[in-house]
Parts: structure tokens; sequence; C-alpha cells
């Protein structure tokens, strides 16, 4: 580089300018200006050159440095803000204010990083081999089949004396025999093999839409890219705050609880009552071998747990008859039914060891052996998931306008949640869907497999209930579709009227205080009368019948009874 040429670069711009108007830049005839140029910028680039070292020696030696480049990104940081905002302000004022706070909730979100990691799946498995020979001691095929040649009887006659409805026949199996015929290897996943779940340690919300932190807030992306059924798959699946459920995630389980919960079972009975919602049920006619390895779990929040306690139900092994108490603190919605929906949908993630479960309400009394129903439902008819269908709505449409005339739910809720489903596809019900038999099913029994297909449907079904409203009934048909339509999979939808075979169903606590208080409040209204004794006597009043006047008669109920009856010979006078 000549000295010319650097004398050009180290030159300030308003120098520069001025000296190409003068035409120096272009005069090759004054050789005095340009050889002074050179020397004077070669002389300050030097300075320079010695003077820059030492201010980096000095802002190293201060600690200035780092300070410096802090600002920098500070100022990039506000300075993108600062664009975002100005971009949404000139978009305000085509969007009401409630459209332009979910824009801005959106924007800003998406220039936060999301730290998303995968739990890794956690897949009952089999016991060892001596253990599982203990169970199936015995080969099913030696057993005569009763249920070979059953068929259900005519409905009986109507009475309307008992109106609604009923429980009808069902053929079981003896208890020896059903565990005989439990399956020695899970069953078939169809599509999926791998499901894991997605964790998040501070949820973000990305789109204006309801759910909850406790879900993990996926997008309509996420939702319908979960749909795809590839090998493996992973998807929102609550709990989404840490990789252990019950752990510090929402849904808060004690330590001890939880190791127990992970232990293997073949079969487990689970419920759940939060805000003391009902009054817990005692399981009837199991028997020994049920009672040795089958544990039933109760699910409670708080409220329910003193309820308990101020009633002394709950002994000192924290259980209340068959039922083991499991306490859930920090539970993570306001709605106590909601809450119920997270044991009820994804017990496979509180069980991750567990083979079979079967979920009931805290409502029912379970008055038929587990094994037994599980053979009736799930093995005997090569299913992985059964429920019963609704005694009297088969379509989603009809079930919506039934909870909204209930008042179950807010009305605009459920209207958007069909608007949204009819935008998708949702039809009503007609024979064109045959085989299957209905789109709304009576949901407070849930028997199941825990296989990845089936632990993806509830997971997805309850992704629907924290996006939704928590009325599962209406999102069931819409999850059940969208999985069928990708692989070979059957929900098995029995009849209402043979659930009710083997559970009972009673009323909620607040219906039954309810009935209580009427009763005493009838008994207060009309109180029994009184005997009146004659102080002087110890023998009780005489009462006598009250003077019938001239054309009256006498009743006569046998009379009465044979007149109704239309009975031969009898007056029709009265």
């Amino acid at each position: 580089m000549t000295g010319w040429s650097l004398g050009l670069r180290t030159v300030s711009d308003g120098s520069l300018q001025q000296l190409a108007q003068n035409g120096v830049l272009y005069s090759h005839s004054n050789s005095f200006v340009s050889r002074k140029g050179s020397k004077t910028s070669l002389s300050s680039y030097r300075e320079k050159e010695k003077f820059l070292p030492s201010i980096f020696r000095f802002l190293v030696r201060k600690q200035v440095g780092m300070l410096i480049l802090a600002a920098f990104a500070l100022l990039a940081f506000l300075t993108a803000f600062w664009m975002v905002n100005k971009e949404d302000a000139s978009r305000s004022s085509e969007l009401d204010f409630k459209e332009w706070f979910e824009n801005s909730t959106y924007h800003l979100s998406a220039l936060l990083p999301r730290k998303v990691m995968v739990c890794g799946e956690h897949n009952a498995q089999l016991p060892p081999p001596h253990a599982l020979a203990m169970i199936q001691t015995k080969d099913f095929t030696a057993f005569p089949d009763p249920c070979r040649n059953f068929a259900f009887p005519p409905p009986p006659p109507g009475d309307r004396r008992r109106i609604g409805p009923r429980p009808c026949p069902v053929c079981y199996v003896p208890v020896e025999q059903a565990i005989a015929r439990m399956p020695r290897v899970p069953s078939v996943s169809p599509g999926l093999q791998h499901l894991t779940y997605f964790h998040e340690q501070i949820p973000m919300k990305t789109e204006p839409h309801r759910g909850s932190a406790f879900g993990g807030y996926p997008s309509l992306a996420e939702r319908n890219a979960s749909f795809d059924i590839k090998e493996s798959m992973t998807v929102h699946c609550g709990f989404v705050q840490g990789c252990r459920p019950g752990d510090r995630t929402g849904f808060d389980i004690d330590a001890a609880d939880l190791k127990e919960m992970e232990q293997f079972h073949d079969v487990i009975v689970a419920s759940a009552i939060f805000g003391n919602y009902d009054v817990i049920q005692q399981p009837k006619n199991w028997g020994k071998t049920t009672r040795e390895k089958v544990p039933f779990y109760m699910f409670v929040d708080e409220e329910t747990e003193a309820s308990l306690k101020n009633s002394s139900l709950l002994d000192s092994r924290n259980r209340v008859g068959l039922w083991r108490i499991i306490l859930v603190r920090d539970v993570p919605y306001s709605d106590a039914r909601r809450n119920g929906k997270v044991p009820k949908l994804l017990l496979h993630r509180l069980f991750p060891n567990v083979r079979y479960s079967i979920w009931i309400d805290g409502k029912l009394q379970l008055i038929v052996d587990p094994y037994q129903i599980l053979e009736r439902f799930l093995w005997r008819q090569n299913a992985t998931f059964a429920i019963s269908r609704h005694y009297r709505r088969f379509d989603v449409f009809e079930e919506a306008e039934a909870n909204k005339a209930a008042g179950k739910y807010d009305n605009v809720s459920i209207d958007h949640q069909i608007d949204f489903y009819k935008k998708e596809g949702l039809t009503a019900y007609s024979e064109a869907k045959l085989p299957i038999t209905s789109d709304v099913p009576e949901g407070c029994v849930i028997i199941k497999e825990h296989i990845p297909i089936t632990n993806l449907f509830t997971c997805l079904w309850f992704n629907e209930v924290d996006r939704f409203t928590s009325r599962d009934q209406l999102s069931f048909s819409t999850v059940r579709d969208k999985l069928m339509a990708k692989v070979s999979w059957n929900v098995n939808m029995f009849l209402d009227c043979e659930r009710r075979n083997f559970v009972i169903q009673a009323y909620h606590r607040d219906l039954l205080e309810q009935r209580a208080h009427m009763t005493v409040m009838r008994s207060h209204a009309h109180p029994p009368p009184a005997l009146v004794r004659d102080s002087s006597s110890s023998k009780p009043p005489v009462r006598r019948p009250p003077k019938r006047g001239k054309g009256e008669r006498k009743s006569n109920s046998r009379r009465h009874r044979k007149v109704g009856s239309g009975s031969k010979g009898s007056s029709t006078t009265f």
C-alpha cells in the first residue's frame, strides 16, 4: 500500500469531500500536497496504532469490555421489541382490543426461546417368568366355556314404577378361568411402537387458545401433528413440567405413594373424588386372588381428605376399606371435575408399570371381580380399549344440546367446541358409520390395556379436554375417528346396560345431602300425632270411628281393588 493511498483511508469524510472539490485527488502536478498529506496521515496512523493496544489493555484490566458487549446486546433486544410493538400498533386499528392483546402475546412469546425436552417412555414390563407361571397355573382350555351359547334374553315388560335404564344379564366366566385367560404377552400396538412425552420447565402459550400450563399449551400445529401416527411419536400428555408425573409437575403426590405407584401390577382399579363431590363406595364380590394381587387406588384432594378424616373413615394405613387413598396437592385446575380427568385419562403416566386398568367414577360401586370384567370386555373380544356407549344418545350434536340444557358447562364454550369439530368434518351419527355403534360414550367406566396406541388415545383425548370443555363425551369420537383413519384399531363400545351389570351407580354427595335434608324437613312439617293418655287410667283411650251420615258407605279397600282390576261380578258404583 502506498503512502498516498494510506492517506486517503485516514482522512475524514469532510476533508475527503473538500479535497475532491479542489481537484487535489485527480491532479498529479502538485506533488507537494500529496506528499505532505501522506506524511501527515502516516504519522497519525502510527500514533493510533500505538494508542489502540493501550486502550484494549485498559479495558481488559478494568473489565469494562463485558459491560460494553452486554449493553450492545440489550440495545439489540430493545430494538427488536420496539419494532414488533410498532408493527402490532399499526395493526391495532383494524383489530379489537381482545384480538390485539392475543396477537401481542403471541409475538412476545415467539421472541423468547422455548426449552422443550422429551421424557422417555415407560412401558409396562412383564413380570419375571416364574411370577407369570404362578399367575397362570392352569390352561383355560381345560375349563368348559359357560358363555358359548349365551344370548341376551328378551327385554322385561314395561314397568311404570321404574323409569330409566336398567342392567341386563352378562355372562362371566369363573374368576379362576378369567385369570387363566389373561394374555401372556402384551397386545400388538398398530402403527405406534414408541411413545414419548414433551417436557417444558416453564410452559408458554404461543397461540391465543384455551389450555393450561399443566397441559403444556400445545399449538394447533402440534395438535394436528399428534394425529399423524408414526412408529415413534412425542406428544403433549399433561405433567409437562417434569418427567416423573406427580413430582413437582402440578397434581403433586407424596414420594411414598409415587414409589408404590411405580411397582409392577397386572391389574389395578382406580377412581378419584375431588371437591368432596362423592361418597366412597366399597367394592364387593371379589375373590381371594383379587384381594392379594389387584390394588384399588382412590385419588383425592385436600378437601376430600379432610372430610374423610373428620368422619373417621381414613385409617392409619391411609385406607378406606379396600381403597388406598392417594392425596393430590397443587391440583392444576379450579374445577374439581376437570381435575378428575387427570387420573381418569392419564393413568398410564401415573402407573408406568401396569398392564391393565379399570377406571370407575367415584360415585360407582364395583360388584363384579376385575378379572371377570377384563375377560368379558377385553380378552374375549380381542380388544385393548373398552367403554360403554350412552344409554340414550348416539350423536355428539344431541349430546351437546343436552349438556347445554342441563347446565353442565358454559353454553358458549360448548358451541365453540362443536363448531370447531364441524369445521374439521364432524357429522351427525347415522347408519353410514357402522360398524361404529355410537359417537357418545358413557365415560364413567374405562377398561384399558396399557400399550402405546391406547396410551396415545387417552393422551390426545385429555389434550382435547384441556383445550376445550371438560365434557369428555364431546371430544371422544373426534379423537377416536382420527386415530382409526390412520391405523387398524378400534374401541369396544359395549351396551350401557352391560355396564350397569357390574357397577351400581350412587348419587353425588350434594344430592344425597339434599334428599336427607328434605326427609328431615318433611318429618318436622308433619310430626306423628301424639297419643293423649288419661292420668287416672293406665289404659289407652278408645278411638271411636266417626259417625256416618245417611247415604254414606263404609270404605272397602278389597272392593275397590276388585273394581280396579276389573274382576267378574264387581260393582262399578263408587
